[in-house]
């Protein structure tokens, strides 16, 4: 298979260049080349540090369980959820082309499977595919939304627990088709269009939570505000009973357009799924030479560490931290998202404070990479003092929230531990 895709950009589809994708056998390759046009822009930017502006086409090696794409593009790719849906999309087609008696294409998904699989309308960031004859991929179908309405979360929440215990019709899984999202994991979710208009994303309860998980989510999201931390803006949607967390996509500004986001691997040059342990001190380095104002962004993923340990937020691995593109390759951090607090999960981090310290979630870590983050120890300690105050409210604003005695209970180990004490001694 030899596939030749467009790259285009923001709603206006200015055209970037071409990805070139091969597959022989098992094999696949990737290669993706600016455009020339692009390349003359004034307002080019290179979609990554690892792809610079030149002409030719440029070709990425597929490390380990990574993409066979270049990282900015991968970053579009759907998550464990969504590709779980595409999967079993794909084998219940089979399965009613066999049953009807039609021959059966036994070729297996592969890379740009998945790719083309995500709505144009709900890819994340700015970038948009088009096949050989010019349509976005996934265009809109006949007599149907690509991307449902608040009203539609009912629907939507009973095909994804469908999909999770092995029930899902072929309807379930056509409604979810495309639908799912870049930015998350293996839990069920959906993107939707609020009840203000705007792209959001709604993420569902699992059949397998033993607490209220979306609750938690919305707590942490809420707190992380009172914090002083930029983050994605989260609110609970109730339907029949079930508490859906709602995040507003920080990628689809307010007024229109879409904004180019990248993930703070790619960033980094980090390969997901690699081996290699990463630290926050290698995203200091990145706003350092890619920041459009590194000295506050510096200060605001500092904050967001101190946040986490404090609500043992432990997966914070490098596909949820983010960056949003200002202007000429110049890039700014992403609003936080994806913040979740982990009372069963060892307290340690999955972004290491700095290579030093490694993963281990302490204030004393936090306060080591302070020369490195150029903050001096009163600024600090203004930061700490707001995120404690936050952070101790926690079951005041859970009860706001609806959260019953016993699931403030089954979160208490995330909130009340001795880090908390460790910044009470550090303020002393």
């Amino acid at each position: 298979m030899r596939r030749t895709i467009g790259i285009q950009i923001g709603d206006e589809a200015r055209v970037v260049g071409l990805l070139h994708y091969n597959q022989q056998g098992s094999r696949e390759s990737a290669g993706f080349e600016y455009d020339a046009g692009w390349l003359a822009d004034p307002d080019r930017f290179a979609l990554e540090p690892a792809l610079p502006l030149v002409a030719g086409p440029q070709f990425h090696r597929k490390a380990g369980t990574g993409s066979v794409f270049h990282a900015a593009i991968a970053d579009t790719e759907p998550d464990g959820w969504g590709k779980r849906v595409i999967q079993r999309d794909h084998a219940k087609r089979r399965q009613d082309a066999r049953r009807r008696g039609e021959e059966v294409n036994a070729r297996a998904l592969n890379g740009l499977d998945y790719l083309l699989a995500v709505d144009d309308v709900s890819r994340v960031g700015a970038l948009r595919l088009v096949d050989e004859q010019g349509i976005a991929q996934r265009a809109t179908e006949d007599g149907r939304r690509t991307t449902p309405p608040l009203i539609e979360l009912g629907h939507l929440l009973a095909a994804s627990r469908a999909v999770e215990t092995n029930t899902e019709t072929a309807a379930d899984l056509a409604y979810l088709r495309g639908r799912g999202t870049s930015l998350g994991g293996l839990r069920p979710k959906c993107t939707v269009i609020d009840d203000e208009g705007h792209l959001s994303i709604g993420k569902f309860p699992s059949v397998a939570d033993e607490r209220s998980v979306t609750r938690g989510e919305v707590l942490a999201m809420r707190l992380a505000r009172r914090a002083g931390i930029d983050a994605a803006e989260a609110r609970l949607v109730e339907s029949d009973g079930d508490a859906i967390a709602l995040i507003r996509r920080f990628d689809r500004p307010a007024g229109g357009g879409r904004l180019m986001y990248v993930s703070a691997a790619t960033m980094i040059g980090a390969e997901p799924g690699d081996a290699q342990e990463h630290a926050y001190t290698e995203i200091v380095d990145a706003l350092r030479v890619n920041g459009s104002n590194p000295t506050a962004d510096i200060e605001e993923l500092w904050r967001r560490i101190a946040f986490s340990i404090l609500i043992t937020n432990v997966d914070d691995h490098l596909m949820n931290h983010g960056f949003l593109h200002v202007d000429r390759g110049l890039w700014r951090l992403a609003p936080a998202f994806d913040i979740n607090p982990f009372p069963e999960r060892l307290r340690e981090l999955k972004t290491w404070v700095s290579e030093e310290v490694g993963p281990e979630a302490t204030i004393d870590a936090l306060m080591s990479v302070l020369p490195y983050f150029r903050l001096t120890q009163s600024r600090a300690k203004e930061m700490l003092s707001q995120i404690e105050q936050a952070v101790a409210g926690w079951q005041d604003e859970g009860r706001a929230l609806g959260m019953t005695g016993a699931d403030l209970d089954s979160f208490a180990d995330a909130f009340e531990h001795g880090e908390r004490a460790a910044v009470q001694a550090v303020l002393a």
